[in-house]
């Protein structure tokens, strides 16, 4: 894997509608087996009881994991398969951060978990999942 392929997968998620138009304040950092997501909390996020709706621990948490595995594959691009979740409890403010690694990987499947922490570095929510190649090569994607 190549520095040069880590940045396209950079690209590629920065530049994906979803995280131009909602969560545009996102960053993220990919390395062999690896990828960080860092994104400040704001009211957008926000469920009834001001703390982050669940759907954003889900996508943070899942694409952390997802460019994990996405970071040693250089010819087409991933699916997930299958995710899952673990709540620890709420974050109202502040900066969350998942970390996604890449755990094992078999003829068909990938594994990976994620990891998100609030801005006192306490676990807030975990997740693994089962992400699998595509048809869709990694260089028909727009970076």
């Amino acid at each position: 894997m190549t520095n040069a392929h880590f940045k396209k997968l950079e690209k590629i998620y920065l530049n994906a509608n979803i995280n131009k138009v909602i969560y545009s304040n996102t960053e993220i950092i990919i390395s062999k087996n690896y990828s960080e997501i860092k994104m400040p909390i704001n009211e957008d996020y926000f469920h009834a009881l001001n703390a982050i709706h669940g759907s954003v621990y889900f996508k943070i948490l899942d694409d952390a994991a997802f460019f994990a595995a996405q970071s040693v594959v250089e010819d087409y691009m991933l699916l997930t398969a299958s995710f899952n979740i673990t709540f620890k409890m709420p974050v109202p403010n502040g900066l969350i951060k998942s970390k996604g690694k890449l755990l094992s990987v078999s003829e068909k499947e990938f594994n990976a978990e994620a990891k998100m922490y609030n801005s006192k570095n306490e676990i807030v929510a975990f997740g693994n999942g089962i992400f699998k190649k595509s048809k869709i090569s990694i260089d028909l994607i727009k970076d």
